[in-house]
């Protein structure tokens, strides 16, 4: 059964804004028209909304009792089978909501990691997802399996939120899942350790790496396609790549980077989500720059610029020299924020790419020295120290010695200047 013809749920979605919540961790208008997007990509419509003020969060039901017979009744009138909250649950408030509403409860961690589930399609990422999924269900196995017996008793397709590990799994006791985990951990390991060699091999060959980042559905993809001309499926939803995508970029003559397109990041990313998926995300703290691509057509796109800088620096990457690329300014109607050294585009027409690669060049040629060498023949170690740590543009072999045109990193500058043969 495809998801199209798949029977989609039919949810109501709930958040509390508390005073002594972080801001950021507050439901809004906003995010809940997040969440209402991630539900569609889930495969799930929104019938309702519902916002609760509170002093504080309800130790018990969350959102208050008054709240919760609100929800109850708008599930019961619209036919609901699916309430998504859009805050995080403790597992005792996710069993109370659960046995009070009737259906099952989601929270937003839920709801991604259940998209993730459904996107991942190599296997480092559904071992992530895994990982991720069974240290989010661990804690609230004891209130959610009954709950799925009866979700599922009927057969047919798994309802939203129960997909990934499946019921078999779930039934499993903690022993079993806590093996479990073990073993994925194990298994990443060993994609870190792969990805590690991997990545000393690239410095080896002096190949600059180029990460793009960014808030979900800006454009990411879009943007690797029209730089390198991939074919990435780019659609318009939410966490359409999961699996990091890499290709070579040639810049100009003397410059060829690897460009990797990353999953995108979302307000509220479950930190064991963000855990498992460090094999992947690391990737970001060797990049030589970071290209920041923003959604400038969103009306939040300041919120989801933070976002992503927030978690840029958590994941120890915020010393990574970044571009900020503001995309989709052919859908932006206004004055254009103005910020030094960004670069403003479309990936869509490639609008602003030549500006982009102008940009992206000058970034990544700083302290570098692009100059004419004779090396005497005595000297032949420092040619291969060349081919080795530098890009060797041409080479000729003269009877004085070796000349060689290339462009130099500064931490080689040094042992090289005085073969140089004209200024530069």
């Amino acid at each position: 059964m495809t998801e199209n013809e798949r029977k989609r749920e039919r949810a109501v979605l709930a958040g509390l804004s508390a005073a002594v919540m972080r801001p950021e961790d507050r439901a809004t208008e906003e995010s809940l028209e997040e969440l209402a997007a991630l539900l569609d990509t889930a495969g799930g419509d929104t019938v309702a909304m519902a916002i609760q003020n509170r002093s504080a969060p309800d130790p018990r039901s969350f959102i208050g009792d008054g709240k919760v017979r609100e929800l109850k009744e708008i599930i019961a009138a619209q036919d609901c089978n699916l309430a998504v909250f859009d805050n995080e649950l403790s597992p005792s408030q996710h069993r109370v909501l659960s046995e009070e509403l009737g259906v099952k409860v989601l929270d937003r961690s839920g709801l991604i990691l259940d998209i993730f589930a459904q996107r991942a399609a190599t296997r480092e990422g559904q071992l992530q997802v895994e990982l991720a999924q069974y240290k989010y269900l661990l804690p609230r196995l004891t209130g959610m399996w009954g709950h799925l017996v009866r979700q599922t008793a009927s057969g047919g397709a798994a309802p939203i939120g129960t997909r990934g590990p499946g019921e078999t799994q779930l039934e499993s006791d903690r022993r079993h899942i806590r093996r479990r985990i073990q073993r994925l951990e194990e298994e990443l390991e060993q994609v870190r350790r792969v990805r590690d060699t991997q990545r000393r091999r690239r410095l080896k060959n002096a190949l600059p790496v180029v990460a793009l980042v960014g808030y979900t559905n800006a454009g990411k993809s879009t943007l690797l396609n029209k730089l390198t001309g991939a074919d990435i499926p780019a659609r318009n939803r939410l966490f359409d790549t999961l699996d990091t995508t890499t290709r070579r970029l040639r810049l100009d003559e003397a410059q060829e980077v690897l460009l990797s397109d990353t999953v995108g990041f979302i307000r509220k990313l479950p930190h064991h989500l963000v855990e498992a998926f460090k094999a992947t995300l690391e990737e970001l703290c060797y990049a030589d720059v970071l290209l920041h691509v923003i959604d400038i057509s969103s009306p939040d796109w300041q919120e989801q610029a933070r976002v992503v800088d927030a978690l840029i620096s958590e994941l120890g990457a915020s010393q990574t020299p970044c571009l900020r690329i503001f995309n989709k300014c052919d859908a932006f109607e206004g004055e254009l924020p103005r910020e030094r050294d960004a670069v403003y585009m479309s990936a869509r027409t490639g609008e602003g790419q030549e500006e982009l690669l102008h940009a992206l060049t000058e970034l990544l040629g700083k302290g570098k020295h692009r100059v004419r060498l004779r090396i005497p023949y005595d000297k032949g170690n420092l040619l291969e120290l060349l081919h080795r740590e530098a890009a060797v543009l041409s080479t000729e072999y003269a009877e004085d010695g070796i000349v060689v045109e290339t462009v130099v990193k500064p931490e080689l500058w040094g042992r090289v200047r005085e073969y140089r043969e004209e200024q530069e």
